[in-house]
């Protein structure tokens, strides 16, 4: 242009990485995105089987396994998933959910979290070496500290952490490191076609 400015179309739709792959924020969000979805269904069906394994047990949620709260509901009948749902529909529509209700907003509830948290993977990925160097493992655990240790009983939906046994809480991070290495192998892959 006449003035020296470079119009946007002409400018660089995104920058190298020293590692020479391209950084795009916004290819790593859509990536995350649906990583962090497939991790979710993948985590949830681990959890299932895992509680089926373990003692036979099948989740009597509105949902089934779909909400991967089995650790939680095989050892306090309680469902964080659920309670959210639960919390969000008094708040928002002013009465409790129905059990036919739930079966849609208890999984919608983790879903969105999933979805959301590898939307977040996907981004930092992007920007920051420290993040790809912790990987899927690393995403994993952080949101297993974040989510089920400290966040969700802070929030009141489950009971304390030392009122669980070691197992429900290896259960769970397991599943978390399956979520976690689900959502960087996908994100990999469908940031690879972005």
């Amino acid at each position: 242009m006449a003035n020296g400015m470079t119009r946007i179309a002409d400018a660089p739709r995104h920058e190298e990485r020293a590692d020479g792959d391209d950084r795009n924020v916004a290819a790593g969000i859509v990536a995350g995105l649906i990583g962090g979805l497939v991790a979710t269904w993948v985590m949830s069906e681990f959890q299932g089987r895992w509680s089926k394994a373990v003692d036979g047990y099948e989740s009597p949620s509105a949902d089934g396994r779909h909400d991967a709260r089995d650790w939680q509901e095989r050892n306090d009948d309680l469902n964080a998933n659920e309670l959210a749902a639960q919390a969000v529909a008094t708040r928002t529509i002013d009465r409790p959910l129905t059990r036919e209700e739930l079966e849609i907003a208890a999984p919608a509830v983790h879903y969105a979290f999933g979805g959301t948290m590898g939307a977040v993977y996907g981004a930092l990925a992007e920007v920051s070496p420290a993040v790809r160097a912790l990987g899927g493992t690393g995403w994993g655990t952080a949101v297993w500290i974040g989510g089920d240790e400290i966040a969700v009983p802070l929030l009141g939906l489950s009971r304390p952490n030392a009122d669980y046994s070691l197992e429900a809480h290896a259960q769970s991070f397991a599943a978390h490191l399956v979520y976690g290495l689900t959502t960087e192998f996908v994100r990999r892959g469908v940031r690879a076609l972005l």
